[in-house]
């Protein structure tokens, strides 16, 4: 049987009054891609900021079988979000040193190996303050991936990446699970996936509405693909047609 790398037990994140994540529960495997798919303020986020320990929340987290958020847990996790927090008065290069010093390690060959995949190259010693969002992206890509993590957290991680880039993280992404590792891909957008996921839980008002392979989710909804069974499991589909009718 797959190791468990990501056990979430009824989650629940709250800002103020305004619940986030409602006893939200999943799990992921070893060689996983496990697509959390949901509209924008899901709880997506949220998720996967508790997972890293990063706001308050109520329930169970065991990653890696190794408990809740710690700092020995985080040295097993590779990171990209959407908006990447970067030190960004640092260049790429030292970047890339400090978080090899925080972790305890630093593959040299591994980080070049990226950089150049990424074409970084000409980028190391410019201030990251400097760069553009893509290059700022790519950035944090090396950084996740550099100490060839057991478990990747993805939060719309192609946000401002190009085509080429796509690709090649698409890539590193199959290797990490052909590899055994694990992943958490927060997305909202259908054809990464379609693409991308191995299983999907479809997320709306921070609870999980259906959860399968592609083909379970369109038959759950009897649906001929994942943007229609989407959109009827989060009730969608009928507001969008009378919002129409009255355009």
């Amino acid at each position: 049987m797959a190791d468990s790398a990501l056990e979430v037990t009824k989650l629940t994140v709250k800002y103020a009054e305004r619940v986030a994540v409602n006893e939200l529960s999943f799990s992921i495997k070893s060689g996983e891609i496990y697509g959390l798919l949901g509209p924008n303020g899901a709880g997506k986020s949220s998720t996967i900021k508790s997972v890293l320990g990063l706001v308050k929340y109520a329930g169970g987290i065991d990653i890696l079988g190794m408990g809740p958020p710690s700092s020995r847990v985080m040295n097993s996790i590779g990171v990209v979000m959407e908006t990447p927090a970067l030190l960004e008065a640092l260049t790429p290069r030292e970047f890339f040193e400090f978080a090899g010093s925080v972790r305890g390690s630093f593959d040299q060959k591994r980080v070049e190996a990226l950089v150049e995949a990424f074409e970084l190259g000409e980028y190391m010693d410019m201030p990251i303050a400097s760069l553009s969002a893509g290059n700022k992206q790519k950035v944090a890509v090396v950084s996740a991936m550099m100490h060839r993590p057991k478990l990747l957290l993805l939060d719309e991680p192609f946000n401002a990446l190009d085509v080429k880039s796509v690709r090649i993280m698409k890539g590193l992404i199959q290797k990490h699970v052909d590899d055994g590792g694990a992943v958490l891909f927060s997305t909202h957008i259908m054809e990464v996936a379609e693409k991308i996921c191995t299983r999907i839980g479809i997320i709306n008002a921070g609870k999980i509405m259906a959860e399968g392979t592609l083909q379970e989710i369109e038959e759950q909804a009897n649906a001929g693909n994942l943007e229609d069974a989407f959109l009827k499991t989060i009730h969608a589909d009928e507001q969008i047609k009378s919002l129409l009718e009255g355009l």
